[in-house]
């Protein structure tokens, strides 16, 4: 982020919702770049890069939910779904593409601007740090020398184990499916059956869930993929 300044991207075919919802950020000092359709929002992510999205899900061209897969194809910053459906499935929908948040219309402008500054915290709060730290795990994740402990104890992680538990506790709560899994720490060119994570995952699972409390960090979200579980 330039400067420590968040840049979003704001996406909304409701020309007054859009306004709305730009200058209110605004005021609360973050830099907005807005579209109103989901092709003037594609041409944005890549010449803006922005560092986090709310989008609608109904677009007048590309679907919110078809934009999130595209930016998670490359990127795992924050994406907030705006919506006036309401039924659980379109809900399920929206975060299984990759969605961080849903908000369903009509909603305050205080609850958004709260979301975003709670993900802002989760995502970028704990990407900032050298090192992460998991208290109730007893778990320590160094970035730059690439190591792991449980308390004094050094978890020796393949290349693979570290890059998935790297990348799951950067975004602590966030469900990853396992597409996105192999393509953020094995990239595309990857030919692996995406099942394969799942040998990966009980594999760190094994060296992980050996802290003094007995609690499992990595969480099965049925039917979707893997988060890491963090404990407040």
């Amino acid at each position: 982020m330039k400067e420590d300044i968040l840049k979003i991207l704001v996406i909304e075919d409701e020309q007054n919702l859009l306004e709305v919802i730009r200058d209110y950020l605004l005021r609360e000092s973050y830099e907005v770049i807005t579209a109103l359709n989901g092709v003037d929002a594609l041409k944005a992510f890549e010449q803006e890069a922005p560092d986090f999205i709310i989008t609608d899900l109904m677009l007048p061209d590309i679907s919110g939910e078809e934009i999130t897969a595209i930016v998670r194809k490359t990127k795992t910053i924050p994406i907030i779904m705006l919506t006036a459906k309401s039924q659980t499935e379109d809900r399920i929908n929206g975060l299984t593409v990759g969605a961080d948040d849903y908000i369903t219309k009509p909603f305050s402008l205080r609850e958004l601007i709260l979301r975003v500054k709670n993900l802002e915290q989760r995502v970028y709060g704990a990407a900032a740090a050298a090192v992460l730290s998991f208290p109730a795990y007893q778990l320590k994740i160094d970035k730059e020398a690439r190591t792991v402990f449980i308390g004094a104890e050094e978890v020796l992680l393949t290349k693979f184990e570290f890059d998935l538990l790297l990348l799951m506790a950067s975004s602590p709560n966030r469900t990853f499916t396992r597409e996105q899994l192999i393509e953020a720490t094995a990239g595309y060119d990857y030919f692996g059956y995406d099942r394969t994570i799942d040998t990966h995952i009980k594999n760190l699972r094994k060296k992980l869930d050996q802290n003094e409390a007995g609690h499992k960090p990595i969480k099965t979200v049925y039917g979707v993929g893997y988060k890491f579980n963090d404990l407040k």
